[in-house]
C-alpha cells in the first residue's frame, strides 16, 4: 500500500514571561555572585511542529518542539582579574599563597546566557526554560521509544538482579549487601562468622533465601527511598560494639549528607541534630538537620568525628560529637568540639580510619599539596595541638597530651599519604619532586619528615624510589600484620604488588589479559593471612579473588559476576598505541568488539565506532568490563576507550605539567582525542559519519573541545553532565569547587592563565558556519560539581552559532538528581538507554534490528 502524500501544519507559539519572573533570587544568608547582573525584559520561544499523516489509517498527530530559543543580554559579561565593582571581599580572586600578577583592568567575557544561572533553582524563568529544553527533547526523540525500551530490557537482561556481593569477615560478622529483582536499591546484610559462613554454598538464587545463615538485614536502601525521587547512601559504619550502624544518606543530589544512628536490637533510627556549637551550612532549608560530608566513630559507641562544608562546598571543619545518644531524649549535654579548621580556600579535608582502627586521619589536600593529621584512640587525652607556626616548637612534638598531631606540616608541591603499621608509618609521597611517588617508612610519631626513609628490598634496593626512570608508579598501600598490599601502574595497566615485612620481598601479582583492571576488594581485618581482590577485562566480567598470603600462586576464585547471554568467544579486544600530532606520544586506547565486526574492518568496510575519553585529575579509565556495552558490541559498533594525557594511566608524567595535560598543557587532553578519531577514520576503521563520542563531566570538557576543534569529525556526541563553561566558572569563587581547582585548571583572573583557558574553553570556541555533531547534552539540577547552567549555556550557543545545522542540538535535565544522575538502578539504566538509542538513531541505526551482529532494514510496507 503506498501512503498517501502528507500534510504538514506549522504552528509557532511564543510562550511569554513576564519581567518579574526574571530577577535572581539568593539564600537570605549569602550574597548573589557579582557576576549576576540585571535581567532584561524577554521572551522565550518554542516552535511546535505538528504533522498530520494523512492516510488510510487512523494515527495521532506527531508533535515536536523545536529548540526552546533562550534570551541572549548581548551586553552582559563576566570580569576576569582583580574584583570588579560590588563583588563580595569574602570572596578571593586568587589563592594567598600565589605570586601571579591578576588582570588589571580585568578582561570582559562574553556570558549572553549568564541569566541561566540561579544558585537557589527557584527562578520561574529559568525552570520554565528547563522544562521547555526538556519537552523538546523529549518530543524530538519520541519515535526513539521502541528501541529505548529494547535497550533497557538488554541492559536490564544482563544483570543478575539478585545477586550479592562476596561477602568478607570483620570479627564475628560476615558482611555484604544485596539485590533483588525488582528493588531500585540494595540492603546491607551480615551473617554470624564461622568456618561454614567463609563461602557461600548452599544459597538458591531466589529472593527469600539467605546468602549465609543467620543473616540480618541491617540497612534497606528501598526503605529509605520510600516517596523520595532521589536517595543516594554514602558512608555507612558499624560502631565499635557492632551493635549500631551509622550511615550518611542524601535527598536531593547536591552530596550534602544527613547522619543517622540505628540501633539493632530496637530498630531505631536516630538522625543527628545541629547544636549550638557543631557544624553544618548556614542557609539550609531544615536548619536543625546536621548537614556534613563524612565521619567515622571514635573509640567507642559514644563517640564521633566528622566533617562538614562550607558554602562552596569545600570540606573544611573537622568536629568531635560526645553524647550524641542524648538527642534521643533531646538532652543539652550532646557536646560538638571544633578540632580543625582549614581556612586555605585551595585546600579540602577528609577524614578516615586505620584498619587497626586504631588512628583517626584528618587529611587537608589540595591538588598539590597534602598534611596528614592524626587522632591515636588508645590514648585518653582530650587536649588538641596547636597547629600553625606554634608547632614549629619542638618540644611540643611529642607531647603525650596532644590529642591531634601533625604527621608533617604541609610543604609547597609535597604530597604525601600515611598507612599505619605497628610503630611505624609507611608513607606514600612525592617528595623531592619523586612524580611517580616513593614509599618510605619512618617511626609512627609527629613531625617525622626527617625519619622519612625509603623502604627498601632484601638486597637493599628501593622499593619505590618515584623516579621517571622507575616505570613503576605508585598510588596506595594497604598493611596487613604479614604482608603489605600495594595498589599502582605499570605499563599503563593497573598493578597489585604483595610486600612481605619479614623477606622484605616484593612480588607483583600476574594476570593472562594483556590490559585488565585489578585492585583490592573489601578487606577488613588486619590479622590475616588471605585477601582479596577484585579483577576484570575487557572481556571478563568482575570476579573476587582470593590470594594466599603465604603462597601468592595459591588463588581461589570466590565468585565470578555472571552475565546473562554473554558468550565471551563472540568477542575481541586490543590495546593499541596512536600516534599524537607532536610526533612523539603514543597513545594508548582499549579496544573491544565483536569479533564479526572486526572482520569487517580487516576486510575494508567502515563500522560505527563509540569513542570515549575522560583525560583530567590523573584519574584513569580502565580497561575494564562492561556489560553496559553490550547493546552497541552486538549492533556491530566497536567501542574505543581513548587513554588521553590528563588521565593517570602512564603514571604522573601522563598529568603533570610539562608534557602531561594540566594548567598551561592542558590541551593535549584534546589533541590526543582528536588524534584518535582522526587515527580510527583514516586507518579505515570507520568514518565521519559512524563515528560517535562521549564524556562526562570533565570528560563532557573533553567533548566540547573536541568537537570545537573538529567539528564534522564525528557524527553524534554524547555531553554528560560537561564543565564547559571553564573561564566563566574559574572567575568565580562563589561557585562550588571552583578555588580549590585552580590548581587543576589555572586561574583566568590571572594573566599567566587567562587567555590560555580562553583559547580551549568550550563556551568561548564554537565555531559558526560550520556543521556540528547531533548533541546530547545532559545536566542534574542539584549538581554541585557541575552546575546545572553550564550545559544549558553550552546548548543555547551551539544552536545560536549555527542556526542552520540540521543536526539537532537535545538538552536533558534532571530536575530531581545531581552530577550522577539517577540513584535509581534501574532508572539508571533507562537513562543509558536514551543515550544508547540517540546515538543509534543519529548514526541510521534506529530503526535497524539485529541478530548476531547483522544488521535487518526495517522496510515500510
Amino acid at each position: 500500500m503506498i501512503p498517501s502524500p502528507l500534510r504538514t501544519l506549522l504552528v509557532t507559539l511564543t510562550l511569554l514571561f513576564p519581567c518579574a519572573l526574571c530577577s535572581p533570587k539568593s539564600s537570605p544568608d549569602k550574597k548573589p555572585s557579582s557576576n549576576q547582573y540585571l535581567r532584561s525584559t524577554s521572551v522565550v520561544a518554542a516552535a511546535i511542529t505538528v504533522t498530520v499523516s494523512d492516510n488510510d489509517e487512523q494515527h495521532d498527530p506527531i508533535v515536536s518542539l523545536s529548540p526552546p530559543i533562550a534570551r541572549r543580554e548581548e551586553n552582559r559579561v563576566v570580569y576576569a582579574g582583580i574584583a570588579p565593582p560590588q563583588w563580595d571581599p569574602t570572596l578571593p580572586r586568587q589563592s594567598a599563597n600565589s605570586t601571579n600578577p591578576l588582570l588589571n583592568p580585568p578582561n570582559p567575557i562574553p556570558d549572553p546566557y549568564g541569566w541561566i544561572r540561579d544558585d537557589t533553582r527557584t527562578n520561574p524563568e529559568i525552570l520554565h526554560h528547563l522544562t521547555a529544553e526538556n519537552e523538546y527533547t523529549q518530543n524530538y526523540t519520541s519515535h526513539l521509544k521502541g528501541l529505548r525500551d529494547t535497550l533497557y530490557e538488554e541492559l536490564v537482561s544482563s544483570l543478575v538482579e539478585t545477586d550479592y556481593s562476596m561477602p568478607r569477615p570483620k570479627g564475628e560478622w560476615m558482611y555484604y549487601k544485596r539485590t533483588f529483582e525488582g528493588r531500585s536499591y540494595g540492603s546491607y546484610c551480615r551473617a554470624p562468622r564461622s568456618t561454614d559462613t567463609e563461602e557461600v554454598n548452599d544459597w538458591d538464587g531466589s529472593k527469600d533465601s539467605p546468602i549465609l545463615p543467620g543473616e540480618e538485614v541491617y540497612l534497606d536502601v528501598n526503605e529509605l527511598a520510600v516517596n523520595r525521587t532521589y536517595c543516594s547512601v554514602g558512608t555507612v559504619s558499624m560502631s565499635p560494639s557492632r551493635e549500631l550502624v551509622a550511615y550518611t544518606v542524601d535527598y536531593s543530589g547536591n552530596e550534602v549528607y544527613e547522619l543517622h544512628i540505628r540501633n539493632f536490637t530496637s530498630g531505631e533510627d536516630v538522625v543527628l541534630k545541629k547544636t549550638a556549637t557543631g557544624g553544618g551550612r548556614g542557609g539550609d532549608d531544615n536548619d536543625d538537620l546536621l548537614e556534613l560530608d563524612d565521619f567515622v566513630w571514635g573509640k567507642d559507641d559514644t563517640t564521633l568525628y566528622y566533617t562538614t562544608m562550607d558554602d562552596a562546598h569545600r570540606s573544611y571543619r573537622l568536629y568531635k560529637r560526645e553524647n550524641w545518644k542524648s538527642e534521643v531524649n533531646n538532652n543539652d549535654s550532646v557536646v560538638d568540639t571544633l578540632l580543625k579548621e582549614e581556612d586555605d580556600a585551595l585546600f579540602s579535608s577528609g577524614i578516615g580510619k586505620s584498619l587497626d582502627e586504631r588512628y583517626i586521619f584528618y587529611v587537608a589536600e589540595s591538588e598539590e599539596t597534602s598534611e596528614v593529621w592524626y587522632i591515636d584512640l588508645l590514648s585518653t587525652s582530650t587536649t588538641i595541638a596547636a597547629d600553625g607556626d606554634d608547632e614549629e616548637n619542638d618540644s611540643s612534638h611529642d607531647d603525650e597530651e596532644e590529642e591531634m598531631k601533625c604527621v608533617s606540616l604541609r610543604r609547597n608541591n609535597v604530597q604525601y599519604d600515611v598507612e599505619s603499621h605497628g610503630d611505624s608509618w609507611y608513607i606514600i609521597t612525592n617528595v623531592n619532586n619523586s612524580e611517580n611517588r616513593k614509599l618510605m617508612v619512618s617511626p609512627a610519631k609527629s613531625h617525622s619528615e626527617d625519619d622519612w626513609e625509603l623502604v627498601l628490598d632484601g638486597d637493599g634496593n628501593p622499593l619505590f624510589d618515584g623516579s621517571p626512570l622507575d616505570k613503576k608508579s605508585l598510588n596506595s598501600i594497604n598493611a596487613f600484620e604479614t604482608h603489605a598490599v600495594l595498589e599502582g601502574r605499570e605499563d599503563g595497566i593497573p598493578r597489585v604488588w604483595m610486600y612481605s615485612f619479614e623477606t622484605k620481598e616484593l612480588t607483583r601479582l600476574e594476570f593472562e589479559d594483556a590490559a585488565y583492571d585489578v585492585g583490592l576488594s573489601a578487606n577488613h581485618e588486619v590479622d590475616t593471612d588471605k585477601i582479596a581482590i577484585s579483577y576484570s577485562s575487557m572481556l571478563t566480567p568482575p570476579s573476587t579473588i582470593e590470594v594466599s598470603l603465604e603462597d601468592y600462586s595459591q588463588r581461589r576464585v570466590l565468585k565470578t559476576n555472571a552475565v546473562p547471554g554473554y558468550d565471551k568467544d563472540l568477542y575481541g579486544t586490543n590495546r593499541l598505541h596512536v600516534l599524537s600530532r607532536d610526533g612523539n606520544t603514543q597513545i594508548p586506547i582499549s579496544v573491544v568488539y565483536r569479533k564479526d565486526t572486526m572482520e569487517k574492518v580487516e576486510a575494508g568496510q567502515p563500522v560505527p565506532i563509540h569513542l570515549y575519553g575522560y583525560g583530567s585529575y590523573g584519574s584513569s579509565i580502565e580497561a575494564d568490563f562492561g556489560s553496559s556495552r553490550l547493546p552497541l558490541l552486538n549492533r556491530g559498533m566497536i567501542y574505543v576507550i581513548a587513554h588521553v594525557r590528563g588521565g593517570g594511566e602512564l603514571g604522573r608524567s601522563w598529568y603533570e605539567e610539562p608534557n602531561g595535560a594540566k594548567l598551561l598543557c592542558k590541551e593535549n587532553t584534546f589533541n590526543d582525542f582528536v588524534d584518535v578519531a582522526r587515527f580510527l577514520v583514516g586507518n579505515d576503521w570507520t568514518t565521519p559519519e559512524l563515528l560517535s563520542c562521549e564524556g562526562r563531566s570533565a570528560g563532557g570538557l573533553l567533548i566540547g573541545a573536541s568537537i570545537n576543534q573538529d567539528p564534522e569529525l564525528f557524527r553524534v556526541a554524547i555531553l554528560g553532565v560537561p564543565f564547559v563553561d571553564v573561564a566563566v566558572t574559574m572567575t568565580d569563587a562563589s561557585i562550588p569547587l571552583t578555588t580549590g581547582e585552580w590548581i587543576e585548571w589555572g586561574n583566568p583572573n590571572e594573566e599567566k592563565y587567562f587567555q590560555y583557558m580562553m583559547d580551549y574553553s568550550p563556551m568561548n570556541n564554537v565555531q559558526t558556519g560550520k556543521k556540528y555533531p547531533s548533541c546530547l547534552i545532559t545536566g542534574g539540577l542539584h549538581d554541585p560539581r557541575v552546575a546545572y547552567w553550564e550545559p544549558t549555556k553550552f546548548a543555547a550557543t551551539l544552536r545560536h552559532a549555527n542556526p542552520d545545522n540540521e543536526n539537532p542540538v537535545c538538552m536533558k535535565v534532571d530536575m530531581s538528581s545531581g552530577h550522577f544522575s539517577a540513584s535509581d538502578r534501574y532508572e539508571h539504566y533507562r537513562g543509558l538507554a536514551y543515550d544508547y538509542s540517540f546515538v543509534l538513531d543519529q548514526l541510521g541505526l534506529g530503526e535497524r534490528h539485529h541478530s548476531h551482529g547483522e544488521f535487518q532494514i526495517a522496510v515500510a510496507k
